[in-house]
């Protein structure tokens, strides 16, 4: 049943985290809220209610009239008929008997999120929420999920007066305006807040940060504003603020949640640079500040993570950043690497070709210049590589096996400087490689440049004369080479030779 999923929550968080990275990008953890019957025998069991099976316990009946009037709220009035909610098991509920052989009820859901999870359904055009949720004083649990987007209203208020036993708060897509009620702070007990998708507005209350207890906070996909808050929660394990309209710094504080597996604050107006303290999140598997307006450098303390699964801080605004080449050294446990837009120069570390779990690696549309180092033959696990749109030259040094394998998921275009070994057997007909000229034209044009070069002003400066017979002889590829520093370039035709002569 639903509180049965909970109790297991720390238990099952790493495995979400870990599908979740293996996702699109970027991709959400998002929590698992299948309903678990202890009873294997009641596999089978559908929103309509069913016999109990016990012949001893009965509900409270202060708290089946309370179940009754939440239900019927919802839609849901054949819950009228049914003379007591516990007994008559079905997906969404939960009851717990005392001593006493009395049924508390501990958790309600509403929502069918599959065919396999089927909670009582909602009528999202006349549901509300029943202010008798508050005579439920043993509940633990309360889920709703799409049950009011035909008729949206804010989050009640009347939440924050649960009882000290409530530990999980979900009410997610249900289209809820407004700002996020400041008396959800009074809910001391709470692990898991799950807002979700919903059209929420105005900044985050800081009277969350008294939540000491809670382990997942998401509230991705709305509309909030204002600056994060300095969360210090040390059993957080979730943050996911993406998707929002959220200002101002990173907070240093998150160094403090020595718990979080995953950070995703994607998708805002986040600005300043990467605090330090993050790379003190021994445990953090995912961290995603893409989208934002962040400034470099990329903290040196971040190649600490070695638990890290997931690195994506694209589109930021790290112009002139450049990342050293033993940066990522450290981070052998990376699978999703996506460093996209983010006017990144230099050279592209080496230390990447080291990570041998790496499956999908971004670092298009940056100023990278140089070659691709040749450590990035040992990338055997990848199935996505995208160097395009940079400054790089000189060959592609991957094998015939990696270029295939990638197949169109290999983007080297936009890289005038790049060419292919064509005494490589078994490159014909390779998609990735298509608008990317083979080494020996290369050659073969930048010798003929030169020798128009000559021709024109009628002499040969020692430093062309260098360059050509490199070129020439084939002993060095175009983009290898360097001039003196008495080199001019002599025609603002010759961009493409420019390409490859720095």
């Amino acid at each position: 049943m639903a509180s049965a999923a909970l109790r297991a929550w720390s238990s099952i968080m790493v495995v979400v985290v870990v599908l979740a990275v293996g996702a699109r990008w970027p991709s959400r953890c998002r929590a698992e809220f299948t309903v678990v019957v202890p009873d294997t025998s009641a596999a089978a069991l559908v929103d309509a209610p069913q016999t109990g099976f016990s012949d001893r316990a009965r509900t409270d009946p202060a708290e089946q009239r309370a179940v009754q009037e939440v239900m019927a709220a919802t839609g849901n009035g054949w819950v009228w008929g049914i003379p007591d909610v516990c007994r008559g098991r079905w997906h969404g509920i939960e009851c717990v008997p005392d001593r006493h052989d009395v049924y508390h009820v501990v958790s309600l859901a509403f929502g069918a999120l599959s065919d396999d999870t089927a909670f009582p359904a909602c009528d999202a055009a006349t549901a509300t929420l029943s202010p008798s949720v508050l005579a439920l004083p043993h509940l633990r649990s309360l889920f709703f999920y799409r049950c009011f987007t035909g008729n949206p209203q804010p989050i009640a208020a009347l939440l924050g007066r649960l009882g000290p036993a409530f530990r999980s708060l979900v009410l997610r897509q249900n289209g809820h305006v407004g700002p996020i009620p400041a008396e959800l702070g009074k809910l001391r007990a709470l692990r898991v807040l799950d807002l979700h998708g919903n059209q929420l507005t105005s900044a985050i209350p800081a009277t969350l940060q008294s939540l000491s207890h809670l382990q997942m906070l998401d509230l991705s996909y709305n509309r909030l504003a204002g600056p994060v808050p300095h969360f210090k929660f040390q059993r957080l394990s979730v943050l996911d603020l993406s998707h929002n309209a959220v200002q101002g710094p990173v907070p240093a504080s998150l160094g403090q949640c020595r718990s979080l597996l995953k950070i995703d604050l994607s998708q805002n107006r986040l600005e300043g640079t990467i605090p330090d303290t993050l790379g003190d999140l021994s445990e953090l598997m995912l961290l995603d500040l893409s989208h934002n307006a962040l400034s470099g450098p990329i903290p040196a303390a971040l190649s600490r993570l070695s638990s890290l699964r997931s690195l994506i801080l694209s589109d930021n605004r790290m112009q002139f950043t450049t990342v050293p080449g033993d940066f990522f050294s450290g981070l052998k446990a990376l699978t999703t690497l996506v460093l996209s837009g983010m006017g990144l120069s230099g050279t592209i570390p080496e230390s990447i070709g080291e990570l041998s779990e790496l499956r999908v690696l971004r670092l298009d549309n940056n100023q990278f210049t140089g070659v691709i180092p040749a450590t990035f033959r040992r990338l055997e696990r990848a199935s996505e590589l995208r160097v395009d749109g940079n400054r790089l030259v000189g060959p592609i040094p991957f094998g015939k096996e990696m270029l295939w394998r990638l197949g169109k998921k290999l983007r080297v275009g936009g890289n005038e400087g790049m060419c292919y070994d064509t005494k490589q057997e078994g490159l014909e007909g390779v998609v990735s490689l298509a608008g990317v000229a083979d080494c020996d034209s290369v050659r073969s044009r930048t010798t003929q440049h030169l020798v128009w070069i000559n021709g024109t002003v009628g002499g040969r400066p020692r430093s062309v004369d260098r360059v050509a017979t490199s070129a020439a002889s084939g002993s060095r590829y175009p983009g290898a080479a360097r001039v003196g520093s008495g080199f001019v370039f002599l025609s603002l035709h010759l961009a493409w030779f420019a390409a490859f002569v720095l």
